[in-house]
């Protein structure tokens, strides 16, 4: 659904207001939840904007109106998954397309190119992001999509989102973009260049580990109106109490991102002077490579990191069993913390000799800093990383 960027408001106030004016009816101020699967019609084919929920539901239009206007975009397509969102896309192309991407992008994104749309003769060229001219090295005649995550799951590398559209726009290419981690609170590609914006909702913008849904944002009148047409023709729709809780979520966006953001800082600069620590993956760190990028294109530098102590699977199994305060389990972006071991978890999709060849070791342990006191956070660190070493 398209509707007005309102970009003239700064992006707290539309993350309150965007999309969600008063329930003109009742007066309700919160987005009613229209738990309705069809509409009456008042003549064969003359209806009142809505005829059935999976084509269009007003509360489903309230969260793309919201969306759209929190990424800078025109139009807003929400889903019942991040996946949902990501297989629209991927629906756009055609039997012997090209695809370039990551070599490190999350395990759901490789499993759906590599066991899914490979077996429909699509060709997927995995390759480091960090470097343009290996972009630009990977396109071939028959590229149709370059896709992009930044910051990356799990090893938080940053890739220039602008070069990087220069490129797919050089090829005229369509570029689309992860935004997951960043939330549009911290970062906006459709700024920089790029032609579509993906989210799973279930993370940040939802906020609470209690819902699922994804979107997809857009400036590109044409490109909107082809993955509208994938999105009723195939049905990853989200229903109307799940696009309220996603609306409920963006609400708080704002001061959530900026707890997660000074938490993960305090966490990340603690685990960067830890002698137990091997390494640390966080675009705030100085010494993380793609530092002064991040700095450009974002706002902050987000609530996600990782790290390793030695790299062997036994360690780092030993230290996300043994925390309390940070929870043992997959997924990111609640209010609280999270610690997982990406190899046999949440990356156990893609193949080892794949994983170590990006980088992403056995050892690697990921974790999304929730919005609990900063010292408690660390304190739980401490115990777990000294059970894991002793």
């Amino acid at each position: 659904m398209d509707g007005p960027k309102t970009t003239e408001q700064r992006i707290e106030t539309r993350a309150i207001h965007a999309g969600q004016d008063p329930d003109e009816e009742t007066g309700a101020l919160m987005t009613p939840i229209h738990a309705n699967s069809t509409y009456v019609q008042d003549a064969p084919g003359e209806h009142r904007g809505y005829e059935y929920s999976r084509t269009g539901n007003p509360t489903r239009t309230d969260l793309e109106e919201n969306l759209a206007s929190l990424e800078g975009g025109e139009f807003g397509r929400a889903f019942s998954s991040g996946m949902g969102a990501i297989n629209t896309v991927m629906n756009l192309l055609e039997s012997g397309d090209h695809v370039v991407t990551g070599e490190d992008v999350y395990g759901g994104t490789h499993r759906i190119f590599t066991q899914v749309y490979e077996e429909y003769d699509i060709a997927f060229s995995f390759v480091d992001m960090t470097d343009l001219d290996e972009i630009e090295a990977a396109f071939r005649e028959d590229t149709e999509l370059l896709w992009l995550e930044t910051p990356t799951n799990p090893l938080m590398s940053i890739v220039d989102i602008e070069g990087a559209s220069e490129i797919a726009d050089a090829h005229d290419v369509i570029c689309a973009i992860d935004n997951t981690f960043a939330t549009p609170y911290l970062q906006r590609p459709l700024d920089l260049g790029a032609d579509v914006v993906c989210h799973s909702l279930t993370k940040y913008l939802g906020g609470h580990s209690d819902v699922v849904a994804g979107a997809l944002v857009t400036d590109d009148a044409d490109l909107d109106e082809r993955l509208g047409f994938y999105q009723n023709s195939v049905g990853a729709t989200p229903g109307p109490f799940d696009c309220f809780l996603v609306l409920r979520g963006t609400k708080t966006l704002p001061v959530r991102m900026d707890r997660h953001c000074e938490n993960a800082r305090t966490v990340a600069e603690w685990l960067d002077d830890h002698a137990d620590v091997d390494q640390v993956f966080y675009p705030g760190l100085e010494s993380h490579p793609g530092h002064e990028i991040a700095a450009e294109q974002m706002d902050d530098f987000g609530g996600m990191l990782s790290f390793e102590l030695d790299g062997t699977l036994e360690q780092a199994s030993t230290l996300v069993s043994e925390t309390e305060v940070f929870t043992l389990a997959e997924s990111l972006g609640g209010v609280e913390s999270l610690i997982e071991q990406p190899a046999p978890m949440t990356h156990a999709a893609i193949p080892r000799e794949e994983r170590i060849a990006a980088g992403l070791t056995d050892g690697l342990i990921r974790v999304s800093v929730g919005i609990e006191n900063g010292e408690d956070l660390i304190a739980d660190l401490e115990q777990a990383i000294d059970t894991a070493v002793n």
